[in-house]
């Protein structure tokens, strides 16, 4: 009887070293290069729209709106803290240095600048809690028309720095009425600010 030859066994081990770094490393490119949701004092429900259009990012304000209240957001913190002492001075408020720093974390508002100095005087943490902007920023008052004031030192605050004028983005509640967001409108017009963005949700044409 012949003797079988005994074939040699081999490692079925895989080595995933390899796989594991190209891995950590896709995952450390995706979160490092991903923008995260900013939180908002009051999110809106969006209309829906089948137009996709690019909003800027930076040098722009935004201006919410929901149930007559207005909610005011601006990009950079340079331009924050420029249009926060411009705000000062009109208004006779003199900001401390902490109380501007808290300011330029803030993505929106909407509290009366008189009251601001109140809630900056609140932890970081809790500057963006719906329950102390309630109120919406000071618009239908002729006499009290704050937004308006906020617009135009944003305004020429970008022109003053940059040479170019603030964008405007206008985020209106899909429930919202249109007479409110007609008075803001008229508002930006009347700072010849006629070019402004309505952001919207995107849906699919087939519906």
């Amino acid at each position: 009887v012949k003797n079988m030859a005994k074939m040699k066994k081999t490692s079925t081990r895989i080595d995933m070293t390899a796989m594991c770094d190209v891995s950590f490393l896709l995952l450390s490119f995706f979160v490092l290069t991903s923008t995260a949701k900013v939180p908002e004092v009051h999110p809106v429900d969006l209309p829906n729209s089948t137009k996709e259009t690019k909003i800027p990012t930076s040098d722009i304000v935004t201006l919410s709106i929901d149930k007559d209240k207005v909610y005011f957001g601006l990009s950079g913190k340079d331009d924050k803290i420029d249009v926060l002492e411009r705000m000062g001075k009109e208004y006779n408020i003199d900001f401390t240095k902490e109380e501007i720093e808290k300011f330029t974390f803030m993505e929106n508002f909407g509290v009366d600048i008189r009251e601001l100095k109140q809630l900056l005087a609140k932890p970081a943490t809790e500057l963006m809690k719906p329950e102390f902007h309630t109120n919406g920023i000071p618009y239908q008052d002729s006499l009290n028309n704050q937004l308006s004031s906020w617009v135009r030192n944003a305004r020429e605050s970008t022109y003053a720095r940059k040479k170019d004028f603030v964008k405007v983005a206008i985020k209106g509640d899909a429930e919202e009425k249109f007479g409110t967001v007609k008075k803001v409108v008229a508002i930006l017009q009347e700072q010849r600010q006629n070019r402004f963005y309505l952001v919207t949700g995107l849906r699919n044409s087939d519906f």
